[in-house]
């Protein structure tokens, strides 16, 4: 058994090993020519995340799916490319957004060079993959302008939160299905259709992206509650000490406020006040570790990678379609 990419994926074929590995290179690679600049500072800049690492969770997917096709086809490794640089000039801009002082075990390119320098160097890596996308057909240049107005109506929904009367889980969820699914969606997409894989299998593909995206992402919800240190990588209780609304506390809110049980209602008021404090940090913790509602969020991030998974029954089977249902394993076994 080998391993290859994010979650310790095991590969059990060593020609598709080779594609993937090969295909991964060859994109780190590309990375690098694509955030280079004639003025060092902006490579410098540009390049502060890439060399900084990351799961090239975006890239592997371009890989997987292009296995329905051609994998060795000539835009392949360009269009994943341009979604894990679509990617990274995301989180320059997130970083800002949400004043972040560390991203990737380093510092955040606010923190270490201001707020403009991040916000332009993201501007420059949108910029490149542009340039690189060009090359790749007016279909391609369209998919990506549709998908990246998917991630900002998204990144701008999450702002503005759910308007009244609107279900702030079902909100939260298309928030989610567009600020990371769509992307992720585009990573299958491009791999498959720059492939040449047929158009039925470039829409399972893509209708995979996004669900196993959503997975993903809510995965990340459970683990900020339910995880030590040592299991995520990250201080648990991150995004609740921020007060970043995730999936468990969302639905929290919502059994609070339906049955208005004394203990819910006092753990809402717990969350409204202030996580700064250690202590009271830790007990929100505590409460929320033992709540159903954690384990509903569990529930939704199993259900969004199961359909992942099922989305991709017509394909043909073979060890590229197992490599891709292992990731929905995979997801579902963070969540567990």
């Amino acid at each position: 058994m080998t391993v290859v990419g994010p979650f310790g994926l095991s590969v059990r074929d060593q020609a598709l090993e080779a594609d993937v590995q090969a295909g991964l290179v060859a994109v780190e690679s590309g990375l690098l020519e694509a955030t280079k600049s004639g003025v060092p500072f902006i490579t410098e800049a540009a390049q502060h995340l890439v060399r900084a690492g990351g799961k090239r969770f975006r890239p592997l997917l371009a890989m997987l799916a292009a296995q329905f096709g051609d994998p060795d086809a000539p835009g392949v490794v360009p269009a994943a490319v341009v979604v894990e640089l679509t990617h990274l000039a995301t989180l320059y801009h997130d970083d800002v957004m949400d004043e972040a002082d560390v991203r990737r075990g380093v510092d955040s390119a606010n923190s270490r060079w201001g707020n403009s320098v991040a916000v332009l160097t993201g501007d420059f890596l949108f910029a490149r993959a542009s340039h690189i996308l060009a090359d790749l057909g007016p279909e391609a240049v369209r998919i990506q302008a549709e998908a990246f107005e998917r991630l900002v109506t998204g990144q701008i929904l999450e702002t503005a939160g759910p308007g009244d009367g609107r279900d702030p889980v079902e909100h939260y969820l298309e928030v989610m299905r567009g600020k990371t699914g769509s992307l992720i969606a585009v990573a299958c997409r491009f791999g498959a259709m720059m492939a040449g894989a047929d158009e039925s299998a470039v829409d399972i593909l893509t209708q995979y992206g996004e669900r196993l995206g959503v997975a993903f992402q809510l995965a990340d919800d459970v683990l900020d509650i339910a995880s030590d240190s040592h299991e995520s990588g990250k201080t648990p209780g991150t995004d609740l000490r921020e007060g970043i609304p995730t999936l468990p506390v969302l639905h929290l809110r919502a059994q609070a406020a339906a049955d208005k049980k004394p203990d819910d209602l006092a753990l809402v008021e717990l969350l409204d006040g202030d996580l700064g404090d250690d202590a009271r940090h830790a007990e929100a913790l505590r409460r929320l570790r033992a709540h159903p509602a954690l384990e509903q969020a569990r529930r939704d991030t199993v259900r969004y990678a199961q359909e992942a998974s099922a989305t991709l029954a017509p394909l043909p089977e073979g060890y590229a379609k197992a490599a891709l249902r292992e990731l929905c394993d995979a997801v579902v076994h963070r969540a567990g």
